[in-house]
Order: C-alpha cells, then sequence, then structure tokens
C-alpha cells in the first residue's frame, strides 16, 4: 500500500488528527487534484479534482476535522 493511500485511509478513519498542509499536498498530488495556493504557506488552498469539484482549505495548522471530511469525499467522487 502506497504512502498516500495509508494517509487518505488513515484521515478517513481519523479526521480530527493533526494533519497538516503537506499531508494535504502529498493527496493532492497522488489523486490528480489540482492544488492551487496564493501567497503564504497558512494561506487558502483550492484542490480541484477532474471533475471540476472545488475545495478551499484554509492550511493553518491544525487544519480542522470538516476540510479533511471534505477531502476525502472529494477524492472519493472523483475516482467513481
Amino acid at each position: 500500500m502506497s504512502k498516500a493511500a495509508r494517509l487518505l485511509e488513515s484521515m478517513k478513519a481519523n479526521p480530527r488528527g493533526d494533519w497538516t498542509a503537506a499531508d494535504v499536498k502529498l493527496l493532492a498530488r497522488a489523486h490528480n487534484l489540482e492544488f492551487r495556493q496564493r501567497g503564504t504557506s497558512h494561506g487558502h488552498a483550492v484542490l480541484t479534482n477532474t471533475r471540476g469539484q472545488h475545495l478551499t482549505v484554509p492550511m493553518r495548522k491544525p487544519i480542522k476535522p470538516f476540510y479533511i471530511r471534505r477531502l476525502t469525499e472529494l477524492i472519493e467522487e472523483a475516482a467513481t
């Protein structure tokens, strides 16, 4: 199992974990999500899947569970 697959499973199991911007970037890269971030590393990032669905995530640590849940849903929606 790849690192990205393990990370996705961990995020689904525990969205309240101490997830970082690097974790979100790794998942975006692994699942072909477009990742756009303007400004500093603590700004907002916009993730867009191949179906055109998008999610704006504030990249402050820790990333809130709501955004982690939505990120996993965005990845799963793109896969179907």
